[in-house]
């Protein structure tokens, strides 16, 4: 059974949920999230708390949706009310981020400078010129942001250059020997 999928979600003040349609919709202060709902689940609005249910228990994919529809609808519930960011470092002589408008400039060794247009409801902040702050209401639009900004530079094992999420560890290798 699923522990995560027992849990009750508490609509915090300002957050309004609605489910129906087969989606679920979370308005709060940082924006309006939705979600569609697989059919294994049944989501329900009581007393202000909203209860996941698995429709089949029995079903092995029916109870892993069970605890993916609560987390997501948590992370959207948290969204809407705090929201998320991710941190990136760059590393490497040159390697530097600017804002250009609400886009990001980035300088990674490359013949030309690589914008990234920001998607609905991201914003980015570049405090230092190594560090990107990602932030918005939506989780995983951050994360996929987040490793496509790292695919134009991924960190390599021998220098450690590349772009990088804060604080990752860079497995290095040892060169060449004589």
């Amino acid at each position: 059974m699923s522990r995560v999928g027992k849990k009750t979600i508490a609509a915090t003040k300002g957050v309004d949920i609605k489910v129906g349609g087969g989606e679920v919709v979370v308005k709060g202060p940082k924006g309006e999230l939705k979600m569609a709902l697989s059919d294994e689940v049944s989501v329900k609005i009581e007393n202000g708390e909203v209860n996941i249910q698995a429709r089949n228990p029995d079903e092995r994919r029916s109870k892993a949706m069970w605890g993916t529809t609560r987390a997501n609808i948590q992370n959207m519930v948290t969204g809407v009310t705090t929201g998320f960011t991710k941190d990136l470092e760059l590393v490497g002589v040159g390697y530097r981020a600017a804002m250009k408008g609400k886009d990001l400039e980035l300088s990674l060794g490359y013949s030309h400078p690589v914008v990234y247009k920001a998607p609905a409801g991201i914003t980015f902040a570049s405090t230092k010129p190594t560090e990107i702050k990602i932030s918005g209401a939506d989780k995983q639009k951050i994360g996929q942001v987040a490793a496509e900004i790292r695919s134009f530079r991924p960190p390599e094992p021998y220098k450690g250059k590349g772009v990088r999420k804060a604080g990752e560890y860079v497995r290095r290798k040892e060169g060449k020997k004589k």
